[in-house]
């Protein structure tokens, strides 16, 4: 017959039972969250929205990229799509320029017009070789802050693509063409000057330059997809 002791040593996990933790050893950790109407309107910044309503959280959410759109169309040196990045203008747009592109006569497989995935690549592309290009410069800007950037700076090049297709749907001669340079041609150099003076003041001073010079051949690629666009007869 076994022992009380070697019964003791043989049982799971035996000798657990006697390790003690001293009170005054802290406990590192806080696992308690706030989710009471004083906790969301107190004095501090912090709050949980683990009761708050789909439709407010959609609302704010929604408001948060319509400010977003409003600093792009009115481009200033702002820290406000760096500090408070989101995906969901960019995925819109990319979206709705991807739409936009469609139906067009290099849509073919023999000649190898925009797809619609395409889109996706060359900004998602764009961005990691802007970033890459950045952070070996010195930069400060993370690659899903470089994404909010350059994806919500697409928007002037987006509506210059419904632009672009309003004029197709009228004519298609010389005097489209050039109404259509025109328009592009001012949504790229949006888009550059707009993306850029987000980007100002995460890159040093003596190389932004270089900085511009990949965000300009990103825009310029996407300016161009505009405007060769041709819808198929």
């Amino acid at each position: 017959m076994a022992t009380e002791a070697e019964e003791e040593a043989n049982r799971p996990f035996a000798g657990l039972s006697d390790v003690s933790i001293s009170e005054d050893i802290p406990v590192e950790g806080d696992i308690s969250v706030p989710v009471g109407p004083s906790a969301r309107r107190g004095g501090d910044d912090e709050f949980s929205t683990l009761d708050e309503p789909v439709k407010e959280t959609v609302l704010r959410d929604l408001r948060a990229v319509g400010k977003k759109f409003v600093h792009v169309l009115y481009p200033k040196r702002s820290s406000a799509l760096l500090r408070d990045w989101d995906l969901w203008g960019p995925l819109l747009l990319c979206v709705t320029l991807a739409l936009l592109l469609q139906g067009g006569a290099a849509d073919s497989d023999s000649q190898g017009g925009p797809q619609f995935a395409e889109v996706f690549v060359i900004v998602w592309f764009g961005s990691i070789i802007i970033t890459l290009n950045s952070k070996l410069l010195g930069g400060t800007i993370s690659f899903f802050q470089s994404l909010c950037v350059l994806g919500y700076c697409i928007l002037p090049l987006t509506a210059a693509m419904a632009v672009c297709r309003i004029v197709l749907v009228a004519s298609s001669g010389a005097v489209s063409f050039a109404v259509r340079l025109a328009v592009v041609t001012a949504s790229f150099g949006w888009s550059t000057f707009a993306s850029t003076a987000f980007l100002a003041d995460s890159q040093p001073a003596n190389r932004k330059a270089l900085v511009v010079y990949p965000v300009f051949l990103f825009y310029f690629v996407i300016g161009w997809m505009v405007l060769t666009f041709s819808p198929s007869q």
